[in-house]
Order: C-alpha cells, then sequence, then structure tokens
C-alpha cells in the first residue's frame, strides 16, 4: 500500500487532516490536534506509525515480527503505544486499514467526551 492510498484513506476520516509538524519528509494525519497516522521513508522504505494501547501494539508486533516494530522515532515512554510499519509487501493491505481505523478510534477515544460528539455531528 502507499502513502498516498494510506493518506487519501485517512482523510476519509471526520475530523482528519494532513499535517507536517516535523518539517518535510513526515506527513501526519490527525484529528483535533492528535496524531493517529505518520507516513514517512526510512533509508528508501516507505513506512507508517500508528497510535494505539499497548496491547495491541504487542499484538501487531507478534503478528508481523518482521514488519512491525515499536514506534520508531517515539520517545521510549510512547513506544509501546505506537508501531511503526513497514510498508513493503509483508503486511496486507486489510491488515493495514484496520491498523489506520483502530488508531483513529483509540485517538477519538481519549478526546474530550464533548469533542467526540462534535466529531459525530461533523
Amino acid at each position: 500500500m502507499t502513502h498516498e492510498k494510506i493518506l487519501e484513506y485517512c482523510l476519509t476520516k471526520k475530523g482528519a487532516y494532513e499535517d507536517c509538524p516535523f518539517g518535510d519528509g513526515t506527513v501526519c494525519v490527525k484529528v483535533k490536534k492528535r496524531i493517529f497516522a505518520q507516513l514517512f521513508h526510512l533509508k528508501g522504505v516507505p513506512m507508517l506509525t500508528f497510535n494505539g494501547d499497548a496491547m495491541t501494539g504487542d499484538f501487531y508486533r507478534n503478528l508481523y515480527p518482521d514488519e512491525v516494530t515499536r514506534g520508531y522515532h517515539c520517545p521510549p515512554v510512547q513506544q509501546p503505544y505506537f508501531n511503526t510499519v513497514r510498508l513493503d509487501g509483508g503486511v496486507p493491505d486489510e491488515e493495514i486499514l484496520r491498523m489506520i481505523d483502530g488508531s483513529y478510534k483509540y485517538v477519538v477515544g481519549r478526546l474530550a467526551k464533548k469533542v467526540q460528539r462534535e466529531l459525530e455531528q461533523e
């Protein structure tokens, strides 16, 4: 799955928008100022970092040990909650979409209830 297709999919989520807070080379997709997907290249390989709970992070790292690692560029305290996925074909596209869906749901679930209701009405 390409960065372009992932970005297109992410932007279909309610309230999602593209941002580049770390400069050129890393595209972040956010909802209400919170990142739920980060797209970048590492040594020429397209990568995706997504958010989630520690249990989900462990699940994907165990399911795809060669393709999914702890958040590549995240501080150690955040690493259990972020996974970085190689986008070179080792993880099926449908699974990548599920990871994005889970990340979006996780981030939205951590927003204030009032903000969650506002998103539902968009």
